[in-house]
Order: structure tokens, then sequence, then C-alpha cells
């Protein structure tokens, strides 16, 4: 009889536990943060991969699509071994303002039953990951054409580790700006601002394409270009409603902002393009719709649908008028316009999520300020200052760690291996065989 009510007792607790460990386990949670973990992936390939070879010339195809490619595989391994837990740190474990703690080093911390929320540890893991890897990808776009590819490797490498993943930390770690009440949803800090002003910075440093001004440089094959935007809008849903790490009303409404705003987006960059040129461009639509995704991205889960609407449209014509900016007077090769577009935009929604997310503006309305908040004025301070800091540290850090690279491997190919084209200097390979 006792080792029957022992047996009893075993059952109900062992019924007991495995009930907690469901009620704790979300599946339709997991379900959807797998499905976003794979939609984030294919915004960097095939996505930015095919969008950025577009645009380049023909002698350069491979070389951004080889960047892409191999930035996957390496900002995939330093994640693993180093990056995640300096973003993020192990849990259970106070984080410090600028930097998680080191417990999570190979993912050390982390078992197969180990949860983040109601979803696995492991899956929240590979989730940033994906981020991770399109930051330092979207990069590339600043100094298309002219960098050594042992240097892109080895720069992307030391930025991931020391500038990524410590903003990481302070937005969405645990770490100041987050303490601070920042609204940045999906990355218009953390990625857009990140990755334009590392661009920027680049193109600076390393100076113009030869010829850039004087000789047209169009985009070799648009086809593959709006192949590549169309994978990037679908892929963003998993960006930004992923971000919500849940299956619920705030990934919802994140999904259809961005959706809106990438339409606005799109419509209003056009416009801008037919009215000054009598023209709509193919180009035009589709990096206005980019313009309206990573203006969105900070925002999406502070505001409303009218709001996306009004955000959209603004990216669309600041956008354009700061990619004429760059391009035409102050002369700077950002070759594929990473900054005018990624962190013109990253600003502008940072700021504008401060603004929108008030629930005092009828049908503008969001979902309201941070906690301890209590006005726009309040909210757009802590927004403006999570924009300096982002910008003032990710510049400076990016300039060291260039001079760095340029000592070590050197940064441009040169003069005579630029004019052939990286395709067959760095790679011995041919995009097309004309």
């Amino acid at each position: 009889m006792r080792n029957l009510q022992r047996l009893s007792l075993l059952f109900i607790a062992t019924l007991a536990a495995t009930q907690a460990s469901a009620q704790e386990l979300n599946p339709a949670d997991t379900a959807w943060i797998l499905t976003a973990t794979a939609l984030v992936l294919f915004m960097t390939i095939p996505g930015l991969s095919l969008f950025y070879s577009g645009l380049v010339r023909a002698k350069n195809v491979l070389s951004v699509l080889m960047q892409c490619f191999a930035l996957t595989c390496l900002m995939s391994l330093l994640w693993f071994a180093i990056g995640y837990t300096i973003a993020f740190g192990s849990d259970g474990v106070e984080q410090g303002p600028f930097i998680g703690d080191f417990g999570n080093v190979f993912f050390a911390a982390m078992s197969m039953d180990s949860l983040t929320g109601s979803i696995p540890s492991t899956l929240f893991a590979i989730f940033q990951m994906t981020f991770a890897i399109i930051t330092p990808a979207l990069i590339v776009g600043g100094f298309a054409e002219r960098m050594r590819f042992s240097a892109m490797l080895l720069f992307s490498a030391i930025w991931l580790l020391v500038v990524y993943a410590p903003i990481c930390h302070w937005v969405w770690g645990g770490g100041w700006l987050g303490s601070m009440g920042l609204q940045d949803f999906a990355g218009g800090t953390v990625v857009h601002i990140t990755a334009a002003v590392a661009a920027l910075v680049a193109a600076m440093m390393m100076g113009p394409r030869r010829g850039f001004g004087t000789v047209a440089m169009p985009p070799h094959n648009l086809t593959l270009t709006v192949a590549g935007a169309g994978m990037l809008w679908v892929g963003w849903f998993g960006f930004n409603a992923g971000s919500a790490v849940a299956a619920d009303n705030s990934a919802a409404m994140a999904m259809l902002v961005t959706h809106l705003s990438a339409s606005a987006g799109s419509l209003a960059w056009m416009a801008m393009e037919w009215i000054r040129h009598g023209k709509p461009s193919v180009l035009g639509i589709v990096t206005g719709m980019v313009a309206g995704l990573g203006t969105i991205t900070p925002a999406s889960g502070s505001v409303g649908p009218a709001a996306a609407v009004v955000i959209g449209l603004s990216a669309g014509v600041i956008c354009y008028f700061a990619t004429n900016w760059i391009k035409n007077t102050l002369k700077i090769d950002d070759s594929l316009d990473v900054f005018p577009v990624h962190g013109v935009g990253g600003i502008l929604g940072t700021l504008l999520a401060g603004v929108f997310c008030s629930t005092q503006l009828g049908i503008f309305s969001g979902n309201g300020f941070s906690d301890g908040i209590d006005s726009i004025a309040g909210q757009l301070t802590v927004q403006a200052t999570g924009v300096v800091a982002t910008f003032a540290y990710t510049a400076v850090v990016t300039w060291v760690i260039l001079k760095v690279v340029d000592v070590v491997v050197g940064l441009r190919v040169d003069a005579d291996e630029e004019t052939q084209g990286l395709d067959l200097v760095l790679h011995d390979e041919r995009g097309y065989d004309l």
C-alpha cells in the first residue's frame, strides 16, 4: 500500500511538472519565432545579397554575393562564441549598463530545456543571431566595389564584438538605454543607425570609387535588385513582428504597420522622382520601400496604422532628399546609399516613435510612453539620447577599427585592381560569361 501511495505521488508530481513546463513553454510563440528567424535570415541570404549585387557593376557582382555569404557564416560563429553573451549575458545574473556578463560564452549557460520568456533560449539566441548577421552585411553597401575581402572580414569581426554587441546590450540586453525607456522595437538604433554610420565612416575614410562623379555607374542588373527587394519586404515581417517574441497582438500590429510603412515609402519615393524627373523609376520605388521599412523598424511596436502611413511617407521624401544631398552636395561615395536610407531612416523612425507612441493623438495614437515618462517631450528626449549615443559611439569606434585594419591588411584594393573588378582580382571568377 505504501509503495502504491509513493507511485501515486510520483505520478502526480510528474504530471504537475509536465503541466508547469507546458505553461512556461508556449508552442504558438515558439512556432512563430522559429518562422521569424527563418524570415530574417532570408533577408540576408538571399534578399540583401541579391538587392546589393544588382546595384553594383557587373565586374563586382560576385564580390558582393561573396561578402554577404561569408558574413553570414562568420557572424554566426562569433555570435555563438562570444557576441551573444556580450549582448545579453546569462539568465539570473544582474547585467551591467554597458555589456553583458560572460556566462554564456559558447552558449555555456544554455541547455535544450532553457527558456527565455515563453520560448527556448536557443531559439531566442539564433533569432538574435540573424540580426547580428544582417547588420554587418548592410555595411557592405558603403564600401562596395573597393574594399579588400580580407579587410572586410577582419573589420566586420571586430565591429560585431565592439560596436554591435555592446549597443545591442544597451538597448535590449538590460543596458542603460533600455533602462532609460528608449523605444526601439526592432532595431532603429541597434541595427540601422549602427550599420549606416559605419558605412558612412568607411566611405569617407576610403574615398570614392575611381571615376565617381565623372563616370556613370548605373546598376548592372535591376532585375536582381527587384527580386532581392521583394525578399527583403517579406523577410522584414520576421524582423519586426518577430521582435514581439510572441505570437500575440503586438506581433500582429507590428506586421501591419511594417507593411503600411513600406507601401507608403515606396509610393512617396516614386512620386518624388516622377515630379522631379518626369518618370518613375524601378530603382526609386524599391529604394523607397527599404526606406519605409527601415524607418518603421524602431517604431513598429509603438505606433498604430495611421501613424505608420505618416512615417512611411516621411521616410520616402526625407530619405530621397538625403540621398541626393550626400551624393551630389557632399560628394560622399556611399556606394549603395546605406546612410541616407538606413541611417536617416533609423534616426527618423526612432524620433517619430517618441511622438506617435502617445495615446492622445486620436487616429494617430500609439501604445503609450515608456514607464516613468508622461509626455512626448520626455519620450523624445530619451529617443534623441539613444540616437546621439549610438551615432557617436559607432562613428568613433568604427574609425578606430578601420585604422587598425588598414595597418594590418590594408583596406582598399589598388587602382588597377579596382578597374579590373573585384570578382577577378579577389576571387578569380566572373559573375557572367559574356
